[in-house]
């Protein structure tokens, strides 16, 4: 179960989902960025409530901000696309990541940022804005060296400003990121001195991880990343890692 709370982001209202673990902390937290397929209502994501939940079984209190709150639900996802600014997207992160940081129980020390396909790219961009970040985690995350919205810096060449160290995983079967801009990124960390890992899956594509979608979900793949991020979150984050049982294409494992 989760709870919603609802925030002022430039005089705009925005929800921002709240899991919480068993017991009363201090937990560490993870600021979960949504990806593009959730934007008609976090509440009918089934992929990111189920991943939200699953961090929260291990042991996580994670917030998950509606970063589409700007246009009505029912408008179509290549408008959200097309419209998106970074600037929009860093200040919902930052009032995700408040809400985040007030919860009872909470270690405001211990707090990573992890995200899928849109939320790859969000989690890389608001991990180069947001102090006091212990760890980053991106998942297949495209358009890095795009900027989105007038005056804004791409994500690839903010990288120095990221405080972390970071996680990526990548299907080699993906465009968006391709295996040769999967390649850029690890540059890109490499020149700024960022401690990093990427792992790449052969047989795998965009959003492996997504069980709702057959025509992408690559079981291996995930599971095997799903153990991986555990082990990096609960190094850096202090939790511990741990191995979860495989996730089904209903959600369950």
């Amino acid at each position: 179960m989760y709870e919603v709370i609802t925030v002022d982001v430039l005089n705009n209202p925005m929800e921002v989902f709240v899991f919480r673990p068993q017991g009363l902390g201090p937990h560490p937290g993870i600021l979960l960025a949504m990806h593009l397929p959730g934007h008609t209502g976090l509440e009918h994501d089934v992929f990111t409530l189920t991943t939200a939940q699953r961090f929260a079984d291990n042991g996580y209190l994670v917030a998950v901000p509606f970063i589409f709150h700007w246009w009505p639900k029912s408008a179509a996802a290549d408008l959200k696309r097309e419209a998106s600014r970074d600037d929009w997207i860093v200040a919902d992160m930052n009032a995700g990541m408040d809400v985040l940081c007030a919860q009872a129980g909470v270690d405001v020390t211990r707090i990573g940022i992890v995200g899928h396909c849109w939320g790859g790219r969000s989690s890389w961009l608001s991990a180069c804005h947001i102090r006091g970040v212990a760890a980053l985690a991106t998942f297949y995350g495209g358009n890095i060296k795009k900027i989105l919205g007038n005056g804004s810096v791409s994500p690839i060449d903010l990288t120095p400003h990221i405080s972390c160290p970071v996680i990526g995983f990548y299907g080699n079967n993906d465009t968006n990121p391709s295996p040769e801009d999967v390649t850029d990124y690890s540059a890109a960390l490499t020149r700024a001195g960022i401690k990093h890992q990427f792992h790449q899956y052969d047989g795998a594509g965009h959003g492996f991880q997504n069980f709702p979608m057959p025509d992408r979900y690559h079981q291996v793949s995930s599971d095997d990343a799903w153990n991986k991020v555990l082990n990096f979150l609960g190094k850096n984050l202090g939790l511990g890692g741990g191995r979860e049982q495989p996730v089904t294409q209903s959600g369950r494992r």
